[in-house]
């Protein structure tokens, strides 16, 4: 990007705006659309126009009303500071002669790319159709980074000189890079969430690289009973049982200490109305169930953290969305923040975890948040992603 004049050109550039809307079609968070406006202005500054594709929703079969990027347009206007056009398609007549009559220092937002089901499917003839609207091509879309999409992949090949990352992008697989290849031990990684099943790649693949692993969340559980403890009506896996085991011998066989809360939060019932108390995560009583980490389990993670010189988190430590069980994830993040003051590198990814920080009012103090999601985990699990691939190739 730095070394790119824009001059006198047309940036096709495939951004994540896939942001929640309302019943009125007002956006909840704009979060992915902040994250692309740097990407957008040095094009402009340069004296370049920006054609803008995104995907917003699933719509299912066409153009749906509620899932239109004209929603967007005049919020996208406002973080700018300059009028956004709009192109009632992202490929054809419409979008060809939208991106024509396009003047420097302009930007057009095109419609939704998946009212065409050939977006997902990688095809080629749309992906030439979507090259034609511009001179270059910038991918600035790490949230759909691992999914070989037309916009997102395909494209790519139609401007073999002209390609490459936006700064978000960028920024992504710097910081990502940073902790997975570059980090400054000791590496600690605080992995939470429900289940262990959709988080056994990423833990398995960071077993040859981390110091320590935290272990929070429902999936704390079935590592507890994998050890023998009781759990009373806690989630667990049974599935899993076996892989938790694995797990955790692997961890000792390669020096990576995983740590389990050794208290937790328990509850009569799944709900903020719940009877509560606290107790050993090994010894749930029967018809509890472990809804939060416990204090001790809290101090134990932050005497660790403030230990730590590269901090990676992803999943909650409990049900943060009711308010009795959202202690343990708030605690982690302030220790997590504490830790970044002191000078660590941290790196939050994950619905879950960033929509924690932004709850906590953290997100500005660590290092580093994604807004990658899927991509995110893929690109942990040490997959290559398309998207990137795209770029590099």
């Amino acid at each position: 990007m730095d070394n790119y004049s824009f001059s006198g050109k047309k940036a096709l550039i495939r951004v994540d705006f896939n942001v929640p809307l309302d019943d009125h079609f007002h956006i909840t968070d704009d979060t992915r659309i902040r994250a692309a406006i740097p990407t957008i202005q040095k094009i402009l500054k340069d004296g370049g126009s920006v054609i803008l594709m995104s995907h917003l929703g699933r719509p299912k079969s066409g153009p749906e009303d509620k899932f239109s990027l004209k929603h967007l347009v005049n919020h996208i206007a406002d973080l700018l500071g300059v009028p956004v056009l709009f192109a009632t398609d992202c490929v054809g007549e419409v979008a060809e002669k939208a991106a024509a009559d396009l003047k420097a220092g302009e930007v057009l937002l095109l419609e939704n790319l998946r009212f065409h089901k050939e977006e997902e499917k990688g095809d080629r003839d749309f992906s030439k159709k979507l090259s034609l609207l511009g001179d270059v091509y910038v991918n600035d879309a790490f949230g759909t980074a691992h999914r070989a999409h037309a916009s997102t992949t395909v494209v790519a090949d139609f401007f073999p000189n002209d390609k490459m990352f936006g700064y978000l992008l960028a920024a992504e697989i710097e910081s990502v890079d940073r902790v997975l290849k570059k980090a400054e031990r000791p590496l600690t990684a605080v992995m939470g969430g429900a289940k262990v099943s959709s988080k056994i790649s990423i833990i398995t693949h960071l077993l040859d690289k981390v110091d320590h692993i935290i272990i929070g969340g429902g999936m704390t559980f079935t590592f507890v009973k994998a050890q023998g403890g009781k759990v009373g009506s806690s989630l667990v896996e049974d599935d899993f049982i076996e892989t938790a085991k694995q797990i955790l011998k692997d961890a000792e066989a390669k020096g990576v200490k995983i740590h389990l809360p050794v208290d937790s939060v328990v509850a009569d019932r799944f709900d903020n109305a719940a009877n509560t108390k606290t107790c050993d995560s090994n010894a749930i009583p029967d018809g509890w169930m472990g809804l939060d980490v416990g204090p001790r389990a809290e101090a134990a993670y932050h005497d660790l953290l403030m230990d730590s010189r590269t901090i990676l988190w992803n999943g909650p430590m409990g049900v943060f969305e009711m308010e009795k069980f959202q202690h343990g994830t708030e605690a982690i993040g302030r220790s997590i923040a504490e830790a970044t003051a002191k000078g660590a590198f941290s790196l939050v990814g994950g619905g879950d975890s960033v929509a924690a920080v932004n709850q906590f009012g953290l997100a500005h103090k660590v290092s580093y948040v994604s807004t990658g999601g899927g991509a995110l985990l893929e690109y942990m699990e040490g997959t290559e992603l398309p998207g990137i691939a795209a770029i590099r190739g």
